[in-house]
């Protein structure tokens, strides 16, 4: 029986590469969710209007709510002068552009189908599947690598992952964007690739797409910064060095530049959430806690309330008294100084956003179509094994995040130490890497609530389980393979 299944396993393993398995996998997965009837996607919770004025789309005029229930699967193209041309720059109108050529090429010129933006977001993410598996496995082909592969397409393949694609979320092209920059950086350390160059491109490019794929994601710009820092150790890398410090450059200024892009409506927005959904938040006398800060105490009103309200309220939030008199004076600074001199609420709100990490996808909206039979607000329940499990079990605290960071930034470090004395630099690179996603994972949820506090967080802290994830594959990798701490085995291209 045993040598029955090793002899199946060699025809296997010779047909079927642990990448090629992993990408046929994820493959099916996203046809299943994205592309047969009824399809499933996530419904809009408000975050489409920027992307679809910026890129001549429109929705049609209907009776009922298109907001969060159901899934929109037709919107218009506009035929003619857009006016919103330019109205938000980022990196996610590649994809959006793409996905409307499409469409006008093989289905329609005046209607879109929301399964173009699947296909182009589907297609994208396959390449950096195999990509990310083959520079965790190659180049030995046995059982242990293709248990790597199938432990990839748990976590990557999982549908709370997979349902962005079919939607405008930006999340969708964030996960593919650093799926991408994450196996450049492993394929290099594992040197698969005989020439560097072609990974350091990936690695930049995708970098400087991911800061600017909203202006939230330009916190990521230290991150990506550090990870770079571990290029410099590549063996011959005088005549590179330049060239990877003009890099580095780039994603600083991508991420700048995407920050200060932002509208005045959309800092007045943050502002005013980072405000009602923050300080006032889980605070016992808001409006003595507020004049301390030069604030009207009066604003306390308005704890709870979001800037673009649909139902009365005491003030209107985006109204010129407000602007004035509260988003004039309670910008990021203002906010920081706040926290400084209330840290126990701050790390209150930080437990709320550590609970928040494992969500994912943003809160009560629904997978389903609205002619699928089902409800409102239905949620696709099948291919979620891994976020399920991670939902259930992970502890939701801050102060358990800053461990598991620090932990994994140590233990990277002894190898880096260790290659660093054997004139390697795989675990160089490995150890920026992992610094780099720790950062994200201790700092993105400071950043969040100062800047727009306990709003939206499924969304504002997408990186910081990705991040988590990402690292958590390379660990079990790592000791599969005995090469946490012991890199000094020369790693070929047989795939």
């Amino acid at each position: 029986m045993k040598n029955k299944f090793r002899t199946g396993f060699v025809h296997f393993s010779k047909v079927i590469s642990p990448a090629m398995l992993a990408t046929i996998l994820v493959g099916i997965i996203c046809g299943i969710i994205l592309f047969i009837p009824p399809i499933n996607g996530l419904a809009d919770s408000g975050d489409f209007y920027n992307t679809l004025l910026s890129n001549g789309l429109y929705r049609f005029s209907t009776h009922y709510n298109q907001y969060n229930d159901f899934v929109i699967k037709k919107f218009g193209i506009l035929q003619y002068y857009n006016e919103n041309h330019f109205y938000t720059v980022s990196s996610q109108m590649i994809f959006v552009r793409l996905a409307v050529f499409l469409n006008k090429l093989f289905y329609s010129k005046t209607v879109f189908d929301i399964r173009f933006m699947g296909l182009v977001n589907s297609s994208f993410y396959l390449g950096g599947i195999y990509l990310l598996t083959k520079s965790l496995v190659t180049p030995i082909r046995k059982i242990k690598n293709y248990i790597i592969a199938l432990l990839v397409v748990l976590i990557f393949g999982d549908a709370a992952y997979i349902l962005f694609f079919n939607s405008f979320y930006s999340e969708a092209q964030m996960l593919i964007f650093t799926v991408y920059l994450f196996a450049a950086i492993m394929s290099l350390a594992r040197n698969i690739y005989q020439r560097h160059w072609p990974m350091i491109g990936v690695f930049f490019l995708n970098a400087i797409l991911l800061v600017t794929t909203k202006q939230a994601s330009a916190s990521l710009t230290i991150s990506l910064i550090l990870i770079s820092i571990g290029l410099l150790f590549l063996p011959d890398f005088k005549a590179r060095r330049m060239a990877i410090i003009f890099g580095s450059l780039l994603i600083f200024m991508a991420g700048t530049g995407i920050y200060l892009s932002a509208s005045p409506e959309t800092r007045d927005a943050n502002n005013f959430e980072s405000f009602a959904h923050g300080v006032l938040l889980d605070n016992s006398d808001p409006t003595t806690q507020v004049e301390k800060g030069g604030i009207n105490g009066q604003f306390a009103l308005s704890r709870g309330d979001n800037y673009y309200i649909g139902s009365y309220t005491a003030i209107k939030p985006s109204g010129k008294y407000v602007r004035k008199n509260l988003l004039r004076k309670n910008g990021i600074g203002w906010v920081a100084r706040y926290y400084l001199g209330n840290p126990k609420q701050l790390f209150q709100l930080l437990n709320v956003a550590a609970s928040n990490i494992t969500s994912v996808q943003p809160a009560n909206i629904g997978n389903y179509p609205r002619d699928s039979g089902h409800r409102a607000l239905s949620r696709y329940k099948y291919f979620m094994i891994y976020s399920s499990m991670v939902r259930f079990f992970y502890p939701g605290k801050y102060a358990f995040d800053c461990l598991m960071a620090l932990s994994a930034t140590m233990c990277y470090a002894v190898g880096g130490y260790l290659d660093i004395k054997g004139h390697r630099y795989h675990g160089i690179l490995r150890f920026f890497l992992v610094l780099g996603l720790m950062v994200a994972v201790v700092y993105i949820p400071i950043y969040t609530i100062v800047t727009a506090g306990a709003s939206d967080l499924a969304q504002r802290l997408f990186m910081v389980g990705t991040s988590l994830n990402l690292t958590f594959l390379l660990f079990i990798t790592d000791i599969l393979n005995h090469t946490l701490w012991h890199t000094d085995g020369k790693v070929g291209d047989d795939d």
